[in-house]
């Protein structure tokens, strides 16, 4: 919910009415008496209720004991960016302030106060509601390098820098709410909703802002944006209000407008988190109206809305969320002297975390040294066998499963000691609801304890989620999702789990989000190539796979990231899942650096650094479709 809008030069009038004593009373409870920290938070909200009045009218729709933790974000990400904003020193020292000021937030964090009021009502926001505010380092990172300027060639480019600025803000406010025991439950099947909605968050915060970043010799709009209006960016660069600007202005107003309106944005959400949005998503209306309507005047004042249009907003809105969040009790954070000595282990340390290295295989067997430009970078696995191997036993075919978890533990340990960066692993296929509804509840119950178990806490493990979110129950997506958060820094292993994932599906959503692109007349379908469709996928960084291995005898890809496979090498090996452990992957590598990997070369001219030069040996390349006997 930290929505950036432009700060304006003096303050505003709030349209928000005052609150009342027992509203008071309440926000002061999640406090607590100690008169520094209430000055801390009352400097965070002045400056809120100063630089941006739209969004502290957000904040004032949520409960009072939450705003004090809404006003410290806020102000946290404002003080950053008034570091980076600064041109009165050079790029460089701006950078170093920033780059200071990240480093005395982790010692503030680790020792749980601070002599900076601001820092200080983060330090106790994130003690008290227990957030875990490592996330906000690379969000952090990114204002640091934005010092020295931005230069955006395309709209993906300039998508990833603004949701890397955004995101980890919006998540801690989810967490916060999460804490608060008001869930926002995000409906993964429309991911890109919120992520569209928060792109056009950016947008008209950058249009707002127009006249501020021009003074400064800023231009934070993508070259792609501007090629389509000739002469612009010239116009732009000396403030000229010109055909080819009013053009451009009116594009990307009309770009933002539909960005922001998102019907389904809280469908499914509580009804006082649904509130914040709408009402959230009204005032970026009423903010590109006033853009809208500012003509030459874009230039050189930050436009605004009337105090009547932003009341008409507002005002209902408050009278909704209070109804909203009488039906729902929200949980008061825990008092200041319970303090427990945690807050040192939310610190983001300054260098690389240390973690734990995975236990050793039993037979004390280590992995092979394999050199570095013959180790495959991706391998991609197909636990096949689970069932089969049950009933052999006489076991029901969930057994199997259960059986498997601790094979796919193994893979994960035995690739953490080889040194491989990422292991993709096939756990539920779109085509496996058609079996029996008793296997597949085991299945998801096996999922629920990995998940709250989750045995690589202490390994340097960055865990990801691939697949669609439906038919998939609420509790498990949103454990996914929190185990994406709190290890999305890491950057040893990526383990990427493809749970209700389609090969077809990945493909034909990357189509219909390259058709939206040309639609909005941000693509010439004609100039469509192979890198915009792998962009346009639903993990667009996931690198494509060097070597997919299928367990359980059969000799077939079963509609696994059949974009990423094009190059892969396939091998097949007989022995069920759970019959495997992580000797099995380094026999499976060691087959791959007997390779010879051509991309389409002839045998007398391998791709240099290739894995080996021998002939394939001993696996069939069989390809086909259909549901595998995949594990949970």
């Amino acid at each position: 919910m930290i929505l950036v809008f432009s700060t304006s030069p003096g303050p505003r009038r709030s349209a928000v009415p005052r609150a009342g004593r027992r509203t008071t009373r309440s926000l002061w409870e999640a406090v607590g008496d100690d008169p520094a920290l209430r000055a801390a938070y009352r400097l965070c909200r002045a400056r809120t209720k100063r630089q941006d009045p739209a969004e502290y009218a957000l904040i004032q729709l949520v409960p009072a004991v939450m705003r004090p933790a809404c006003w410290a974000l806020w102000a946290v990400a404002n003080a950053i960016d008034d570091l980076a904003d600064d041109h009165s020193v050079d790029a460089e020292r701006r950078a170093e302030r920033v780059g200071a000021w990240i480093a005395a937030l982790d010692h503030d964090v680790a020792t749980g106060s601070s002599t900076d009021p601001v820092r200080r009502a983060l330090v106790d926001t994130a003690w008290r509601w227990r957030l875990d505010i490592s996330g906000l380092h690379g969000a952090m990172a990114v204002v640091r390098r934005d010092s020295h300027g931005q230069r955006f060639a395309d709209w993906n480019s300039w998508r990833a820098w603004g949701r890397g600025t955004l995101l980890p803000w919006f998540d801690q406010v989810r967490d916060l709410f999460d804490k608060a025991g008001a869930g926002v439950a995000l409906r993964l099947d429309r991911q890109e909703v919120y992520t569209t909605f928060l792109d056009g968050v950016r947008l008209t915060d950058i249009l707002t802002d127009l006249s501020a970043d021009l003074a400064q010799g800023d231009l934070l709009l993508p070259g792609q944006a501007l090629d389509r209006f000739p002469g612009c960016e010239d116009d732009l660069s000396h403030r000229r209000w010109s055909p080819a600007t009013a053009a451009l202005v009116t594009d990307l107003t009309r770009l933002a407008r539909a960005w922001v309106t998102q019907p389904a944005l809280a469908d499914g959400m509580h009804p006082g988190p649904a509130v914040v949005l709408d009402t959230m998503a009204g005032l970026l209306r009423a903010q590109l109206d006033a853009v809208d309507a500012a003509g030459p005047a874009l230039l050189r004042t930050p436009p605004r809305p009337s105090t009547a249009a932003t009341a008409r907003l507002v005002v209902p809105a408050r009278a909704r969320s209070a109804l909203a969040w009488s039906l729902t009790p929200v949980t008061v954070p825990r008092p200041r002297e319970a303090r427990a000595p945690a807050v040192p282990a939310q610190s983001p340390p300054p260098r690389r975390p240390v973690f734990d290295r995975p236990p050793p295989h039993p037979s004390g067997e280590q992995p092979p040294r394999i050199p570095a430009g013959q180790m495959p970078t991706h391998v991609a696995v197909i636990m096949d066998g689970n069932g089969r191997w049950a009933r052999h036993r006489g076991l029901p075919r969930h057994e199997g499963h259960r059986a498997g978890r601790a094979a796919a533990r193994e893979m994960v340990y035995g690739a953490l000691e080889i040194g491989l960066r990422h292991l993709t692993l096939y756990t539920l296929s779109t085509e496996n609801w058609k079996r029996d509804g008793e296997e597949i509840g085991a299945i998801l119950d096996i999922l629920r304890e990995e998940l709250e178990d989750y045995p690589f806490q202490d390994l340097d493990v960055r865990v990801r989620w691939h697949g669609r979110p439906e038919r998939l129950p609420q509790d498990v997506v949103d454990s996914m999702r929190l185990r994406e958060r709190t290890t999305r820094d890491r950057t040893g292993l990526t383990l990427t789990t493809c749970i209700n994932y389609g090969g077809r599906d990945e493909i034909t959503r990357a189509a219909a989000a390259l058709a939206r692109r040309v639609r909005d007349g941000e693509l010439d379908p004609d100039a469509i190539s192979e890198e915009d469709l792998a962009r346009h996928l639903p993990q667009p960084d996931m690198p494509d796979v060097d070597l997919l291995w299928r367990t359980g005898a059969e000799q077939r890809v079963s509609n696994f990231l059949p974009w990423h496979t094009s190059y892969a090498e396939l091998y097949f090996t007989p022995d069920h899942w759970p019959e495997t452990d992580r000797r099995h992957l380094w026999q499976a590598i060691g087959e791959y650096t007997r390779r010879q990997r051509r991309h389409g070369a002839s045998a007398d001219s391998p791709v240099p650094g290739t894995p080996g030069t021998a002939p394939p040996s001993g696996t069939a390349e069989n390809v086909g479709t259909g549901a595998s006997d995949v594990p949970g």
